[in-house]
């Protein structure tokens, strides 16, 4: 147990060195000087270099670099260009909105997802499966977006059952933003339902073909005692991976629909950054999102020991 928990740490810690090091040098690299664009094109010299030095663009990137991820180190993420605030600051102000806006729709798609996976496989190959899985394609192939809009139509202009976009504040009341946040999680959780339940089906029609499953079925015991005595846990290994892969996408991925709720999160922060040309803060809240896809997806794998008791044993 410890060496494959040492293994993981390894690679969590090489993972985020080479993950800074790509974020910094690709957004370094973009063509323009963000001084002079803040300035515009008729600023003086003079002050366009004052304001280099103020952003400490006038240094090296190594020395830029070593600043940076020292200062990430110590939780000082710099100063926005724009907002003249520690980034900090803006991440905190907004995280509060990302992240409940994610857990919920992982809660949503998992909630969907492993009924209609189990359900599926216990029909395997009649027309309740197919049905089903015409379904979950269906909801890969629609855009979150287009799906967010219809949600807002219909439930929104029409029903008038929930608010168009925004959250209130966590300081008015749980539910009431959890409400704010139901359009929103349902219109990302779709695809990622749908995904989850194929990923549930296959892994779990694989393992209802097993020995043991048989054995188990032969003693006695009904379809569905066997499967969660039995084979629900040894097919949760692939569905665990996907979750965690589904987090870190929900997490980097929201921007647009941040955007089409009108959100104040960490995606709509980072589309503002990237239009600002606010250097600091994209690749500052950048590499919080790699931080946090590399943290869930080292979780996960803590996950399959409790899993599959295999991993335990020491070698």
């Amino acid at each position: 147990m410890s060496s494959y928990f040492f293994s993981r740490l390894k690679i969590l810690i090489l993972s985020l060195f080479f993950a800074s090091l790509i974020i910094f040098f690709m957004i370094e690299i973009i063509p323009g000087d963000p001084a002079s664009f803040m300035l515009g094109i008729n600023a003086e010299p003079e002050t366009v270099d004052a304001l280099r030095k103020e952003l400490g663009l006038d240094i090296s990137r190594f020395e830029r670099y070593f600043n940076w991820i020292t200062g990430m180190l110590i939780g000082d993420f710099g100063v926005s260009y724009t907002y003249r605030v520690p980034v900090s600051e803006l991440v905190m102000a907004r995280i509060g909105v990302s992240i409940p806006l994610a857990l919920y729709a992982i809660f949503l798609s998992t909630l969907i997802a492993i009924p209609i996976g189990i359900f599926s496989a216990s029909n395997h190959g009649n027309f309740k499966d197919w049905s089903f899985m015409g379904f979950t394609q269906l909801g890969i192939a629609i855009p979150n977006f287009w799906f967010a809009m219809v949600l807002v139509l219909i439930f929104s202009i029409y029903l008038k059952w929930f608010s168009a976009g925004g959250v209130p504040g966590w300081d008015k009341g749980f539910f009431i933003n959890l409400k704010a946040l139901t359009l929103p999680a349902f219109a990302l959780a779709l695809p990622q339902a749908s995904i989850l339940a194929r990923i549930m089906r296959s892994a779990l029609i694989e393992t209802l073909s097993q020995d043991y499953f048989r054995t188990a079925r032969a003693s006695g015991l009904t379809f569905f005692q066997a499967v969660k005595k039995h084979a629900f846990r040894n097919a949760l290994i692939p569905v665990l991976t996907i979750i965690g892969l589904q987090f870190s996408f929900l997490i980097a991925g929201a921007i647009i629909i941040e955007n089409v709720f009108f959100l104040p999160g960490i995606g709509r922060l980072i589309f503002q950054g990237i239009v600002q040309r606010d250097l600091i803060v994209v690749e500052s809240v950048v590499m919080l999102l790699v931080f946090s896809v590399i943290i869930v997806n080292f979780l996960v794998d803590m996950a399959y020991l409790y899993v599959d008791p295999r991993l335990r044993v020491k070698k």
